[in-house]
């Protein structure tokens, strides 16, 4: 795909909000719209935010701004829309996990498709694209367990379920996804990588923004 002089809305949580980045300029949005020769590009990114609905009102009621409410703000000239999110429904977020014939925002597995099928109806002739959270370590939590909140509910999983949730949705909606969780070169679980690219095992620094932004880019660039 060529996306020079293109437009583009990234959708996300705080990694997209630059938390973790010294400087505004590497945050990886701006990266890629660098690299890309971009004409212009919108951040939609707000921390704390998930793709479900929350049952029970956050503490920070940010948080509860979910991707689903947000997806009818975004830039309409816009050539491209980028997503990315899904941790912070794993780590805190009240929904249930649900199954893979739920279609609406109540349930993770329904809030992905909500969200894909809405982005798909209402900005026709744009490309979409998905990418699924990565390797994480936050706060002595491992992605290969359960956060263990309070909040979550019984059917609670491992990081690895949301992300297999998403690409299966991708494949149903034929809308490309990038596995983050498998082509992004960082897994804070190894402290050296935790250390370099990251600044708490979750949100990415200045060298990890570049990282993931030079995938998305080649990802992108690969369609």
């Amino acid at each position: 795909m060529e996306l020079k002089g293109k437009i583009i809305d990234f959708l996300g949580d705080s990694i997209t909000e630059g938390v973790g980045v010294c400087d505004q300029n590497n945050r990886y949005d701006n990266v890629a719209h660098r690299r890309l020769g971009l004409a212009a590009h919108y951040n939609y990114g707000i921390g704390g935010t998930r793709l479900a609905h929350q049952s029970a009102p956050s503490e920070t009621p940010r948080y509860d701004l979910c991707f689903c409410g947000r997806a009818y703000l975004l830039e309409k000239s816009a050539d491209l829309i980028v997503v990315y999110g899904g941790v912070n429904d794993y780590i805190h977020g009240d929904a249930y996990f649900g199954k893979m014939e739920d279609r609406t925002p109540e349930t993770f597995c329904g809030a992905v498709y909500f969200l894909m099928n809405f982005l798909k109806t209402n900005y026709e002739g744009k490309q979409i694209v998905f990418m699924t959270p990565a390797h994480m370590h936050f706060r002595g939590i491992s992605d290969k367990c359960l956060t263990g909140r309070p909040m979550k509910k019984p059917d609670a999983q491992p990081l690895s379920a949301y992300v297999e949730v998403i690409k299966a949705r991708g494949k149903e909606l034929d809308i490309p996804v990038l596995d983050l969780f498998e082509k992004l070169p960082i897994d804070p679980n190894n402290e050296s990588d935790r250390e370099k690219y990251t600044v708490d095992g979750l949100h990415f620094n200045d060298d990890g923004h570049e990282i993931l932004a030079n995938t998305l880019c080649d990802f992108l660039e690969s369609l």
